[in-house]
């Protein structure tokens, strides 16, 4: 009996160390996390780890474009959206995450992103039929058309202090093209209307935002954040 007895305790205990091991700090807990992080294809992580911080947990209310603007999904292409992704975006504080920018992602990996993006964010029938601006500018801008452009449509709601975009220290952190994208596409996660919006019955076409662009674009100055050559330092 006491043999038995000293067979089930040790039985037990083999038991409860096995157990033990599988709860131990770092055993992977699943297949998931056997995955080497250069194969890792899972969009949830892969946005959660290279883009949530600067477009938001879900796509929104982030400091950067919201992706999860369904006008903006239905304004650019899979082919700009991997270029962005992968290589970066000139004049803007997006970084190359891809192997031909130097980023630590694969081309698989970037596919991944562009195709989570499409399947959680895009939705049929945005445009409503409407011809939207192109994504890309194709037109010739005029500055001074795009003073007056900027009055009709856009100084209501800009020409306070806080949001004021015409700010040299927020014009030197935006370039061009992301100026052209909130135009047309908006930030409905902030409130801001689309090119059909601005002034409700009156859509911009695409010579008012390439105008407005323009002008935002001569208000950059070259050395912002930092004195002015004319300031007396005496």
């Amino acid at each position: 009996m006491r043999f038995r007895n000293s067979l089930i305790a040790a039985s037990t205990l083999a038991a409860l160390l096995c157990a033990g091991c599988d709860s131990m700090p770092g055993r992977p807990k699943s297949d998931a996390e056997l995955t080497r992080p250069d194969h890792d294809l899972n969009f949830t992580r892969l946005y959660a780890q290279n883009c949530s911080a600067c477009h938001g947990v879900n796509g929104q209310n982030g400091p950067a474009l919201d992706l999860a603007n369904p006008t903006y999904q239905a304004l650019v292409d899979d082919a700009t959206l991997r270029k962005w992704i992968a290589g970066g975006m000139p004049g803007t504080q997006m970084p190359a995450f891809g192997p031909s920018g130097g980023g630590l992602l694969t081309d698989h990996q970037v596919d991944a992103l562009v195709n989570g993006l499409r399947k959680n964010w895009t939705k049929p029938g945005t445009l409503d039929g409407q011809n939207a601006p192109p994504y890309a500018a194709n037109l010739q801008g005029d500055a001074t058309r795009g003073e007056q452009a900027f009055k009709t449509f856009c100084a209501s709601c800009h020409q306070d202090a806080k949001h004021k975009i015409t700010d040299a220290s927020y014009l030197a952190l935006i370039s061009d093209q992301a100026l052209r994208t909130i135009i047309i596409a908006g930030r409905p996660d902030l409130g801001h209307p689309d090119w059909r919006n601005a002034v409700p019955g009156h859509p911009m076409t695409n010579q008012d935002v390439t105008d407005v662009v323009t002008y935002l674009g001569s208000q950059r100055i070259a050395t912002p954040g930092q004195p002015y050559p004319n300031v007396d330092k005496r």
